[in-house]
């Protein structure tokens, strides 16, 4: 009797912690699951909240979702957006990588330099993007006046009104808001090092290169690919600067697909399509994750 007593015992005390985490999951499935359905339940619809034909919902099945493959700015869109996030975050990691090394030195005033390297991440994307269009202002702007007092005046362009330099320019911001993400992060994985690998290394007469390859990377490595992975999500979804700065313009240039949806959403008031484009990024953007995960499984950096 004391042993079948105990089982159903037993089993309360496992499940006890998923009770206390009970609420909190409910509230976040409430935050973020119903967007989610609720986005992709108007991907099969006509859904315009403004038709006063009576017809304003209407099923349409997967006509959203063809209409939006098919589509000329969308398939620009998704070019754009490939563009901008592998472009955007790997300039990100890498500089980020070298602000990390040059921040894990010893030097004097290290502690203040390390805490102005944040001034760009907690900068409002407002206030980035208004200082930014003040710099590259094709009339006005500083750096085209520096190009013209160094002599290099044929060099100046109307950076975000020309096709060729737009996204570009766009991209250079953003960079250089996410690079003390990676700096930061990498730092704190560097300080985790053993000192007794690095002096292990030094006795062994190894150079700064080697000691990075050999010993730092490997360990911070895990750190390098939970960073990179949450960079690329967030990257993915931002679209803050193409709002402010260029709308997507000039032309399709810096049309993105988050800006794609949300002009056919709030522009067009095509909702369902709008969801269509949103789910067609979403589904891309979890094969991307769990190909990277698996990626981690692989070479020992996350748990299978």
């Amino acid at each position: 009797m004391s042993t079948v007593s105990s089982r159903p015992a037993g089993r309360a005390r496992r499940l006890r912690p998923l009770w206390y985490l009970m609420p909190a999951a409910v509230v976040v499935l409430g935050i973020i699951g119903y967007p989610v359905v609720r986005a992709i339940g108007f991907s099969f619809f006509h859904y315009n909240p403004l038709d006063v034909t009576g017809a304003h919902v209407r099923f349409v099945g997967l006509s959203n979702y063809l209409r939006a493959l098919t589509n000329p700015g969308f398939q620009h869109a998704a070019v754009n957006s490939v563009i901008w996030i592998f472009g955007v975050v790997t300039v990100q990691f890498l500089l980020g990588l070298m602000g990390a090394v040059i921040l894990n030195q010893r030097f004097r005033g290290r502690d203040v330099v390390r805490g102005l390297v944040l001034i760009p991440w907690a900068t409002p994307s407002v206030l980035a993007a208004m200082m930014w269009m003040w710099i590259l202002d094709g009339n006005y702007g500083v750096l085209n006046d520096l190009l013209h007092r160094v002599g290099l005046g044929f060099l100046a362009q109307p950076w975000f009104s020309q096709p060729g330099t737009a996204l570009g320019s766009l991209m250079l911001i953003d960079v250089w808001q996410g690079i003390p993400f990676f700096a930061v992060m990498l730092l704190a994985a560097m300080q985790t090092i053993p000192g007794e690998l690095l002096e292990a290394a030094r006795l062994d007469r190894a150079s700064a290169w080697r000691t990075f390859w050999a010993i730092k990377l490997p360990i911070i490595a895990p750190t390098v690919m939970i960073t990179t992975l949450l960079r690329i999500v967030w990257t993915a979804s931002y679209m803050d600067l193409i709002l402010i700065i260029t709308q997507g313009g000039p032309g399709y240039a810096t049309l993105t697909v988050p800006a794609d949806a949300y002009y056919t959403a709030y522009t067009d008031f095509a909702f369902g399509r709008a969801g269509a484009m949103a789910v067609i990024q979403a589904l891309v953007l979890l094969g991307v994750v769990l190909a990277y995960l698996r990626l981690l499984s692989r070479q020992g950096i996350l748990d299978a």
